[in-house]
């Protein structure tokens, strides 16, 4: 099993009767994941992909009918505050939010709620998480990885797909990957899925995905140069973006003198880290 997910962890997902819901819903099915179940108000008692998934009125009952321990999320924006607290409140331990463009405000709320209740997140504003052989929850396309002994976490969806490509092209596999999103506020950071690695068996060497915006990968620096014993290999995206200009994720923007690449790279370098020039040099980097 990977640190967060594996053959046995079964998945609801809200908003599975949606367009994205259900085609992704498909994909992870056939993975292998085991997609026990959908959540739809007024959907209840429905079947979809071919008679395969159940769906329920709530996730309280979807947990009670199939003991399904994680959440997967992709609802409107309107509607994902509430589906994440739902899946909280039912006793779901570990939460994918893959909607973007949740308000900054309403995820203070809940990520307060969901440390409150034990909960971990992941999003919102991801890609998700694969273990690769075993599970994906989400949008990381599971041919692009093989099973292996290299952790990824990773800002950039896009990156995240083309450097576990360019790991599989050498015969270097994934233990587990976690695309922990860009947005100013989320869930599990850096450092928790750097802990995580640390303490996982199966996880022998590490990639760290970064982009510009924010002081994540400067603290994950001070983390990984005081705590890891394992070798961690790094890129940072974003190293031509002008300050001021948003790059694609709401945290990924340089401003009030903070948040540069240059700034970044220095502080990985100084904890010891290998921090690649392009995506495509990482496999050279973590294979020595």
């Amino acid at each position: 099993m990977g640190i967060l997910a594996g053959k046995n962890t079964r998945v609801v997902v809200q908003g599975i009767t949606g367009r994205e819901g259900l085609f992704h819903s498909e994909r992870m099915l056939e993975y292998g994941t085991q997609v026990v179940g959908g959540v739809r108000p007024g959907k209840g008692g429905e079947w979809v992909l071919d008679g395969k998934v159940p769906v329920f009125d709530s996730v309280k009952v979807a947990v009670d009918a199939t003991g399904a321990d994680c959440s997967m999320i992709i609802v409107p924006q309107s509607a994902a505050p509430d589906a994440m607290l739902e899946a909280a409140d039912a006793g779901i331990r570990l939460v994918v939010c893959l909607t973007e463009g949740i308000p900054i405000q309403d995820m203070m709320r809940i990520r307060a709620y969901l440390d409150f209740k034990g909960v971990q997140l992941i999003g919102p504003n991801c890609p998700g998480l694969l273990t690769p052989g075993e599970t994906k929850i989400g949008f990381i396309p599971g041919d692009n990885a093989i099973p292996g002994n290299i952790g990824v976490v990773s800002r950039s969806g896009t990156l995240t797909y083309e450097v576990l490509y360019a790991l599989k092209l050498v015969g270097l596999g994934a233990s587990t990957c976690v695309g922990i999103g860009g947005d100013p506020v989320k869930g599990l950071n850096f450092i928790d899925v750097l802990q995580m690695f640390e303490e996982d068996p199966l996880t022998d060497k590490v990639v760290m995905i970064g982009e510009i915006g924010g002081t994540d990968e400067e603290r994950a620096a001070e983390f990984i140069n005081q705590n890891m014993t394992k070798p961690v290999v790094s890129f940072i995206a974003g190293r031509s973006a002008p300050p001021g200009k948003r790059m694609g994720h709401a945290g990924a923007i340089v401003e009030g003198g903070e948040g540069s690449a240059a700034d970044k790279i220095e502080a990985l370098k100084q904890a010891g880290v290998q921090v690649a020039d392009h995506p495509e040099q990482i496999p050279e980097f973590i294979g020595k």
